[in-house]
């Protein structure tokens, strides 16, 4: 069996733990590879390289680094359709949802070849006589990623192409249940000519995410997970000194106004909420139906949903693939059985759904459900499903107050034609990323990604400009220097004396 071992050093490490986790293509079922899982030794030895590496990438020039980072981006361009098959093989998610992922991630390459106008300082002459201030921004040494296996592309690529632009070195921890992308990815920058020991990845479960947590020469973490774990993460990693962005889950909504294009709403609905098979934190998860449209509204979403095409990610016909696991696909699936029970309608139940020749995958269908209550569990948590949840509001002002009462707060969107309510809503709503008739609000690479409240720990929110002061850390600067006419007798730079 194949075993995907740490990238350690600028080459491959194999695992010495003795531990290896199961590695499952979602649409057979079946174990393909296995993924070492590292010990905490495992751990220092990749710290250390980044450690080692940190002495001299650290203080080498902009323009080396961007020369790095413009090759870096030439070859991911070029081998964009083998990260691609890397994550449908693994994760499962349809070929197209896995070069969407990547052209994402090569967002954030293509912002860290510009870094050199991010990192230019500020300067204040003469503030006093004689006196200037600056201020500049240097970098912070070894700096971590711990990310998650439904972007196993994508949010790495959020992650140390700017770390690394700053001048610093990387450990990343990738999800164990889709490895392979990563070590792609840091052998293309070896490729591009990145130094040994800048970016690293280390395969491993709790133990080597503790590992980074309390190790002392790491230092700054950044983490893309579910909300337990972000704050795990956070209060961990703060309380050993480490600077720290955790983003967490998310429960979104899209508020649907009765002047809403209904056609428009339902489209964004269906691919928001079963696009990636909902495996992703930005899913619209959650309809608030605003006066009579609802019972319209979620017949056309019904209409829709039917028409998708469940099956393998590797079938260029298929639409939706599989959920990562057995065991996550069981839990999805209980949201949706246990939903009546709870007061809903269950409009499409896509439980039990099997695909003709591969039933031993981890397949389940789109599942739609009506006239929700904010009490039911289907609601309350992030289901990270093929699930969309509606709900019925009177007025526009009760559609903002259930959705301001949610504990996450990551991205929302209201479908409407007037332009006074979407901006009221903008500033209402409570939620880090804002959608205006534009369903999934992630920003583009120059715009920071972050949610509020249970959806973000910590100060600063990934890539963009938050990115770059996260994985940097501003200095002061105050200098006076004598007038060259005042100096000593005997010294003679060709100034003339003042006496």
């Amino acid at each position: 069996m194949k075993t995907v071992n740490h990238w350690i050093g600028g080459k491959t490490v194999e695992g010495t733990s003795g531990n290896y986790g199961p590695v499952t293509d979602p649409a057979t079922g079946a174990v393909t590879t296995q993924v070492a899982l590292a010990s905490l030794e495992e751990v220092d030895a990749a710290v250390a390289a980044a450690k080692d590496a940190y002495a001299t990438w650290g203080t080498s020039s902009l323009a080396a680094r961007t020369a790095v980072l413009f090759r870096y981006r030439a070859l991911l361009d070029a081998r964009r359709d083998d990260i691609a098959a890397l994550i449908t093989a693994e994760h499962g998610k349809v070929h197209s949802d896995a070069l969407g992922e990547v052209a994402r991630g090569l967002e954030i390459v293509e912002l860290a070849c510009g870094i050199t106008t991010q990192l230019k300082g500020e300067l204040s002459t003469q503030v006093s006589s004689r006196v200037d201030v600056s201020s500049i921004r240097q970098s912070l040494g070894v700096v971590a990623g711990i990310t998650p296996f439904n972007f196993p592309a994508m949010v790495p690529m959020w992650m140390f192409p700017l770390a690394i632009a700053c001048g610093n070195t990387f450990v990343l921890k990738p999800s164990e249940k889709d490895p392979s992308a990563a070590n792609l990815l840091a052998e293309l920058a070896a490729e591009a000519g990145l130094p040994d020991g800048v970016l690293n990845v280390l395969h491993g479960d709790k133990v080597a995410v503790d590992g980074l947590l309390n190790h002392p020469d790491v230092a700054a973490v950044s983490f893309v997970g579910s909300t337990p774990i972000a704050r795990y993460i956070h209060t961990t990693a703060s309380a050993n000194g480490k600077r720290v962005q955790a983003l967490g889950g998310a429960k979104n909504h899209m508020l649907v106004l009765p002047d809403a294009d209904l056609d428009a709403a339902a489209d964004a609905a269906v691919s928001a909420a079963y696009g990636s098979a909902g495996e992703r934190c930005m899913a619209i998860s959650a309809v608030v139906a605003v006066g009579a449209v609802g019972d319209e509204l979620v017949a056309r979403i019904k209409e829709r949903a039917e028409k998708i095409k469940i099956g393998p990610g590797n079938d260029p016909t298929s639409e939706m693939g599989p959920l990562i696991t057995a065991a996550h696909r069981d839990k999805v699936a209980s949201y949706v059985t246990g939903a009546a029970a709870q007061g809903a309608d269950v409009v499409l139940d896509g439980t039990g759904y099997t695909v003709d020749g591969f039933e031993d995958g981890h397949w389940i269908g789109l599942s739609l459900l009506d006239h929700v209550s904010t009490d039911s569990d289907a609601y309350k948590d992030e289901i990270f499903g093929p699930v969309l949840c509606v709900l019925r509001a009177e007025t526009y002002e009760e559609g903002v107050a259930l959705m301001n009462a949610s504990p996450f707060g990551n991205g929302t969107a209201i479908f409407t034609r007037d332009g006074g309510a979407a901006r009221r809503f903008q500033l209402e709503i409570e939620a880090g990323m804002v959608g205006v008739n534009v369903p999934i609000p992630v920003p583009v690479g120059y715009h920071s990604f972050g949610g509020w409240k249970d959806s973000l720990f910590g100060d600063h929110h990934i890539y963009g400009n938050d990115g770059v002061h996260f994985y940097t850390r501003g200095k002061v600067v105050t200098t006076r220097w004598p007038d060259p006419a005042e100096a000593p007798a005997g010294v003679d730079l060709g100034f003339p004396r003042n006496h």
